[in-house]
């Protein structure tokens, strides 16, 4: 067996690998050997660097791999430039340029699932002061409304920008609007004081049009990621559920969908103070709190790898070791569909990265290798193991 696995390797090299071909070796790779199976290093010699970094990567993977059906690429591939990683199997493709931006891919595959449904998009409704609710989706460029003193205009890029007319008014303060994020939907909003905010599907941000001067306050359902302006005479909090944001001006991401386990906190650069009514705690870069959603409310920090958790940011999904179910939530939420499990529900663990602006079948043949089944009925995806 292994002679044919070198030669799937040498076939994928050569780029005349067939499609059946691609799934089988992609099964092998998922099934978890229990004896190493080595890929000469012969078999790239006529590729760039990159594709022997590849190839290298492949082998210590396969050493490396004592657990079935755990699908794996490598961290360093997060960084890497236009690689397609062994195709229809073990696909988790990603693309960088050297900045790290992320460019959106396209299905490497024409084979569809039936009913297949499409992934969400730039979607959104704001809620204004008196109750009028304008869809941000359908509004064309340029000025909105005026509120207060705070102009509201839609930029090119789409975003909904808040700008304030006069800056020593103070009545547009007490004036508030809500930002909603469908399921399926995801959206860009810069606030009055220069604060920009992206919010994931299923979320929503309200916030006064113009803060006061010496406090900024906003509430948040869902995920939202923060890029905070400075100002130390005016701290910024952001209350998600029983948890206290505060910071002075930084980047950070904050997950508080009801539906998971814990608030978690992500700190990308400066620092933040993280409460609850029992306890506090300061957090530095690339660690995150978790609070836990029960009764408990206990802070707990970790170190996490920043690129997963801003991999929605950039138009991916980005997983590591994780459940099926977790995945199976986020698919919820971007591709607008329940789900639906079928017996127990798998305990499978995944590692991979897939764009978002793939359809849902995409997502699924991937996730397919770890052995877990799915189908699609109407907007319900069914699990099977």
């Amino acid at each position: 067996m292994e002679d044919r696995y070198q030669e799937l390797a040498k076939k994928w090299l050569d780029k005349t690998i067939t499609p059946a071909e691609q799934e089988e070796f992609a099964a092998w790779y998922n099934a978890g050997q229990d004896d190493p199976v080595e890929i000469p290093a012969g078999f790239a010699g006529s590729e760039d660097v990159l594709r022997q970094r590849i190839l290298n990567k492949i082998n210590q993977a396969v050493k490396d791999n004592d657990k079935p059906r755990s699908f794996r690429i490598p961290a360093w591939l997060r960084y890497a430039a236009a690689v397609l990683f062994c195709a229809v199997g073990f696909a988790g493709y990603r693309v960088c340029n050297h900045f790290k931006q992320v460019r959106q891919l396209a299905s490497h595959t024409h084979q569809q699932i039936k009913n297949d449904v499409l992934p969400g998009g730039n979607k959104a409704t704001l809620t204004l002061a008196n109750g009028k609710v304008i869809n941000l989706s359908d509004v064309k460029n340029g000025l909105l409304t005026n509120q207060g003193q705070t102009r509201l205009k839609k930029d090119k890029d789409g975003r909904i920008i808040y700008e304030n007319t006069d800056a020593k008014a103070v009545d547009s303060a007490s004036i508030f609007n809500t930002i909603n994020i469908p399921k399926g939907g995801q959206f860009q909003v810069v606030l009055s004081d220069g604060s920009k905010v992206w919010l994931n599907s299923a979320s929503s941000l309200t916030f006064p049009t113009m803060f006061p001067k010496n406090e900024r306050k906003v509430t948040i359902t869902g995920e939202a990621y923060f890029e905070v302006t400075k100002n130390k005479h005016a701290p910024f909090r952001v209350i998600t559920g029983k948890q206290t944001v505060e910071v002075l001006g930084t980047h950070f991401n904050i997950n508080g969908y009801t539906d998971e386990a814990a608030i978690r906190t992500t700190l990308i650069q400066g620092s933040v103070k993280v409460s609850t009514d029992a306890q506090s705690t300061i957090l530095k870069p690339e660690e995150q709190s978790a609070i836990s959603n029960d009764k408990t409310g206990k802070i707990l920090v970790n170190t996490v790898d920043i690129d997963d958790v801003l991999a929605w940011t950039s138009g991916n999904f980005q997983f590591e070791k994780a459940e099926i179910p977790l995945i199976m939530r986020q698919a919820s939420r971007w591709y607008d569909v329940d789900v639906k499990y079928e017996g127990e529900i798998p305990h499978r663990r995944f590692t991979g990265s897939i764009s978002r602006n793939v359809n849902l079948s995409e997502l699924l043949k991937m996730l397919k290798y770890t052995g877990i089944n799915f189908r699609i009925a109407g907007k319900t995806i069914i699990v099977t193991s």
